[in-house]
C-alpha cells in the first residue's frame, strides 16, 4: 500500500511540478513588469484609481500597446528621421555609444524576423579528439576571420552552449568537414543540452535505442 501511495505521489509531482513552475514564472514575470511600468503610467489612465484593486497584468498591456505604437511610429518617415537624429546624437557620446550599440545589436539579433537565428544542430569534437559536444550552426565565417584561417574549405561559425545554462557558451570557427550535422531540431538539441542529456528527442534519425549515429571518419595523420 505504501509503495502504491509513493508511486502515485511521485506521479502527481511529475504532473504538478512543471505546471506549477510555469504558472509561478509567468505570474512573477507579470508582477515584475507591472512594478516597472505602472509607476510610469499617469494616474488617470490607471484602472486601479477607479476600481480600487490592483489588477495584475495591466502594466503588461500598457507595455505592449506602447511598444506597438513606438514600432508603428518608428516605421514611418517622421519616426525614422527622429531615430536617425537620436542615433547620431548618441554616437557622439563615448560611453553611451558603446552601450547603445551593443544593446541594439543584441536586440536586432534576438528579435530579428530574418534568417539570423541558429540554422541547425550539429556535433563537433570538443575539447579533444573523440569527445563530441552539441553546437548550433549560425552562419559562414566572413571577412578577416575567413581570410586568415589556414583552410581551403568553408569555415562555419558555430555556438557551443554550456550545460545547464545554454545562454553562455563558446563561439567557434570550425571547418565544414569537422562538423557532423544532426537531424534533430534546434529545439530538441537545446532540450538535450539544458537537461544534461536526460531528455532525448523522440526520434533521432532512426537510430536504435535513441543513439546518435556517428559517421566513420579517417583519423590517419
Amino acid at each position: 500500500m505504501f509503495s502504491g501511495l509513493r508511486n502515485n505521489f511521485l506521479a502527481g509531482v511529475v504532473v504538478i511540478a512543471p505546471i506549477g513552475l510555469t504558472v509561478w514564472l509567468i505570474w512573477t514575470l507579470i508582477g515584475w513588469m507591472d512594478s516597472w511600468v505602472l509607476p510610469l503610467v499617469p494616474g488617470r489612465l490607471n484602472p486601479e484609481q477607479y476600481i480600487g484593486i490592483n489588477l495584475r497584468g495591466v502594466g503588461v498591456i500598457f507595455f505592449l500597446v506602447f511598444t506597438v505604437v513606438i514600432g508603428w511610429v518608428a516605421k514611418g518617415l517622421v519616426g525614422r528621421s527622429f531615430l536617425r537624429f537620436g542615433e547620431n546624437l548618441v554616437g557622439r557620446m563615448p560611453v553611451v555609444r558603446s552601450v547603445y550599440n551593443a544593446a541594439k545589436q543584441i536586440a536586432e539579433t534576438v528579435f530579428s524576423q530574418s534568417d539570423t537565428s541558429f540554422d541547425e544542430a550539429c556535433l563537433i569534437e570538443h575539447p579533444r579528439k573523440g569527445v563530441y559536444a552539441i553546437a548550433f550552426i549560425t552562419t559562414k565565417a566572413k571577412g578577416e576571420i575567413d581570410a586568415k584561417l589556414p583552410y581551403d574549405e568553408e569555415i562555419v561559425t558555430v555556438f557551443m552552449p554550456t550545460t545547464p545554462n545554454p545562454t553562455s557558451g563558446f563561439l567557434l570557427f570550425v571547418p565544414r568537414s569537422d562538423i557532423i550535422e544532426l537531424d534533430m531540431s534546434v529545439e530538441d538539441a537545446a532540450k538535450l543540452v539544458i537537461s544534461a542529456g536526460l531528455v532525448y528527442p523522440a526520434d533521432t534519425a532512426g537510430a536504435p535505442d535513441g543513439a546518435i549515429p556517428l559517421p566513420t571518419r579517417n583519423r590517419a595523420g
